[in-house]
């Protein structure tokens, strides 16, 4: 794919964040969002130690906000890849602002779409599971990207971007 430029909404301790630096080539970079200082506190200290923290730019603060200034500095096609592992109930949010900084031939990849397999039992009614669930369907109607979802870990969808 020869991703140069990532974006992830949600960094938690920086695991993906770390394992996708890895891959960058020199001069790549990963645009790293979230809400909490305290998640980029330990994110800070992992990527240190895997020898990645000159390839990530921290934005912290909201991610659909931070997405939003992607945009209007004329990021729109300019990322190869996208991460989601945020949020669940804003998910769709997520993913349609990635529509747009990802490049057609890009990758969008969210997180947790099984949600421990409770988006398969109908009596799972949260509004967490009610939003996954609905994420889901509309991906699978979604002309702009072909889609997979696979069943490892929690699951995850891998979006192409048309």
């Amino acid at each position: 794919m020869g991703a140069r430029n990532i974006v992830e909404v949600g960094t938690y301790t920086g695991y993906s964040s770390i394992a996708m630096a890895l891959a960058l080539p020199p001069g790549g970079r990963l645009v790293a969002c979230d809400v909490s200082e305290e998640s980029f506190a330990v994110a800070r200290k992992y990527w240190a130690e895997a020898g990645v923290a000159d390839k990530i730019d921290e934005r912290l603060g909201d991610a659909k906000a931070t997405l939003d200034d992607l945009i209007a500095a004329g990021g729109a096609g300019q990322y190869d890849l996208g991460f989601v592992d945020a949020d669940k109930r804003g998910y769709w949010e997520y993913y349609e602002k990635l529509l747009t900084l990802v490049r057609p031939g890009g990758l969008i990849a969210i997180d947790n779409v099984l949600w421990y397999g409770r988006v398969a039992d109908p009596a799972e009614t949260d509004k967490t599971t009610a939003a996954i669930r609905e994420f889901n369907a509309r991906v699978a109607a979604d002309p702009r990207v072909t889609h997979c979802t696979v069943a490892i870990g929690d699951g995850l969808t891998l979006c192409r971007v048309r």
